[in-house]
């Protein structure tokens, strides 16, 4: 009976713990925490990735109905229809504004080649920019071997060609830890002006490391993201390189 237990409840249920089925936990609202240190899993690299697609079930309105009254209807693919030129020109970038324990603050982004540095200071590296939501996204590594040097690093997703998109991308954003499952957070949430959003907090807690599920929308850029979280950092505005990858 659980396939139909599952139907009935649907995908909205929230996990605090690991899904026996996908090995994975979500943060949601309701349950929006999870200590890396009580998973066993505050040592080796946190691999952070951000994938993410066109919606297509936008193009042509809203086609979902009910699964009560459709219940095989979740086994039938989607249908995938062409992007249109304006679908195609959307650039999301995963950043990482990290603080550590001497007080030396920064930012690891695409923008500006911030790719950081993986077994010194910040203990942050960005392995390369998506331009193209590519199945493998993008990946940002956090080595936890260090994380007595960490104070908190804030796990953001911006759009780079200014053009707000959010509401025509599905992103999610994965945290794969050395051990125990993986993490995920849903850009879900509909905000089709916004241009920047703070996913996910990671904090030293007295020697925990706790996740923390932000999933804040901004108008703004990363300056605007500073300011809501208090970094102090100094901004300008910056550029890619057209061969950057």
């Amino acid at each position: 009976m659980g396939i139909w237990q599952d139907l009935w409840r649907g995908r909205s249920a929230d996990f605090d713990s690991g899904s026996a089925s996908t090995n994975s936990i979500e943060l949601t609202k309701r349950n929006h925490t999870v200590s890396l240190t009580k998973q066993g899993a505050a040592t080796g690299n946190l691999r952070i990735n951000l994938s993410w697609r066109m919606r297509t079930s936008d193009i042509g309105g809203p086609q979902r109905g009910s699964l009560l009254r459709h219940p095989f209807r979740t086994f039938k693919p989607e249908v995938v229809q062409a992007h249109t030129q304006s679908m195609v020109n959307v650039d999301l970038d995963l950043g990482v504004m990290y603080e550590l324990k001497d007080g030396s603050k920064g930012v690891v982004q695409p923008l500006g080649s911030f790719f950081g540095e993986l077994n010194g200071p910040p203990f942050v590296k960005l392995s390369g920019d998506d331009r193209f939501g590519s199945a493998s996204g993008e990946t940002i590594y956090v080595n936890l071997d260090h994380r007595d040097d960490i104070k908190r690093l804030l796990v953001f997703v911006y759009i780079y060609d200014q053009t707000p998109a959010f509401d025509r991308t599905h992103a999610i954003v994965t945290l794969f830890p050395s051990n125990g499952p993986r993490v995920e957070i849903s850009l879900d949430e509909r905000h089709p002006q916004a241009r920047s959003c703070a996913v996910v907090m990671i904090e030293n807690v007295k020697g925990e490391l706790i996740v923390r599920r932000e999933v804040r929308f901004v108008y703004g850029f990363q300056a605007e993201l500073d300011r809501l979280y208090g970094w102090g950092l100094q901004w300008g505005r910056g550029y890619k390189s057209k061969a950057a990858r």
